[in-house]
């Protein structure tokens, strides 16, 4: 079995080597990743990688179109003969890690788990930044353990998913959070299932997003989702810009939105002792390890030089000053979903 990963970054080098190495011991054969303008030394990171058998390396450049740079990223991988051949497919961000809970802990386990499903659904669960200051060069699932509750009503966006799926030609294009461009002639044969096993109704298989929010969706599988990381890491992440939003800049209302820390998760945990071989044999190249210490010193000097500017000078004054998030009030969040249901049918109104 073959699964490809497809992956666009921009300035991310820092976190290239252990994601890479998580996801290859959770069972992924093969990595398409698309570079965007990168000048932390992500282009020279993964041209080695590629030259060691690791990975294909895409250069994405602009113009990017009006679907912005993650779409146009996309467009480039779904050529590369990784994807083309790969018997499941999964879009994923640096700061997503698969967490599967079946026995074995891998991907192919968790196909295993569902014979029938030709996609799962990987709902995120949000972790917090709980209080972390300073980017450290340390694995990110070792050093966030404290995410949203699992069954978290508003905002919905919390209960967003990505995409495990057969690559049987139902679906034409790759999509960031599922396949898109479906083949109306092949939906019948769909079979989406969430991550907790549950079969899913036929209308899952055209264009839903986030799953259902108001169940545990992470009995089998979930898909550790880490978007603010130390205060430091949110600055640079402000600094890089938005994949798909690209008008739109990441400030305190995105950062109140995910900084839940009500429940501990230390589930991610033990799968790291997997991946610590594969992230240490990946040092041992001396060539990787020197443009990952590179990448390091890039992210501290970066941050030191977006200090003198006003506008990440506030912003991280403003993380320092904030609270961490609580969940909004049940009847709170019914009147919020109720609207939100209402304002929908107006196209000029999204959530």
């Amino acid at each position: 079995m073959t699964i490809t990963a497809v992956l666009c970054i921009r300035n991310e080098a820092a976190f290239l080597l252990d994601w890479l190495a998580w996801h290859r011991a959770m069972g992924v054969t093969d990595f398409v990743v698309v570079s965007n303008e990168c000048t932390d030394g992500s282009d020279a990171m993964l041209d080695r990688l590629a030259a060691l058998g690791w990975l294909e390396h895409i250069r994405n450049a602009p113009p990017y179109g009006k679907g912005g740079v993650q779409f146009s990223g996309l467009k480039l991988a779904a050529k590369a003969d990784a994807v083309r051949r790969a018997d499941w497919l999964v879009t994923l961000d640096i700061d997503e890690f698969a967490n599967v809970h079946v026995a074995g802990r891998t991907l192919p386990a968790l196909i295993d788990a569902l014979p029938e499903a030709t996609a799962i659904t990987l709902t995120w669960r949000n972790f917090g930044n709980a209080g972390v200051i300073a980017y450290e060069d340390r694995p990110v699932p070792l050093q966030f353990i404290h995410a949203a509750p699992r069954i978290l009503r508003w905002p919905w966006r919390a209960a967003m998913f990505k995409t495990l799926y057969r690559n049987d030609r139902t679906y034409r294009n790759l999509g960031i959070h599922r396949p898109r461009n479906p083949v109306a002639a092949r939906l019948a044969d769909a079979r989406w299932f969430d991550g907790s096993g549950r079969a899913l109704g036929p209308e899952m298989a055209t264009g839903r997003v986030f799953s259902d929010y108001r169940q545990n969706q992470h009995a089998l599988v979930q898909l550790n989702h880490y978007p603010l990381g130390a205060v430091e890491s949110y600055v640079l992440k402000s600094d890089r810009g938005r994949g798909v939003h690209a008008k739109d800049t990441l400030g305190l209302d995105y950062w109140i939105e995910r900084n839940l820390n009500i429940e501990e998760d230390r589930t991610a945990l033990p799968l790291w002792d997997r991946a610590a071989p594969i992230r240490d044999a990946l040092a041992r190249d001396p060539v990787l390890a020197d443009l990952h210490a590179r990448a390091v010193d890039w992210r501290k000097n970066r941050f030191a030089a977006l200090l003198l500017k006003d506008r990440f000078r506030d912003l991280y004054g403003r993380l320092m000053m904030a609270a961490p998030s609580r969940p909004v009030p049940e009847q709170t969040a019914d009147l919020l979903i109720s609207r939100a249901l209402k304002g929908a049918a107006d196209p000029r109104e999204t959530s």
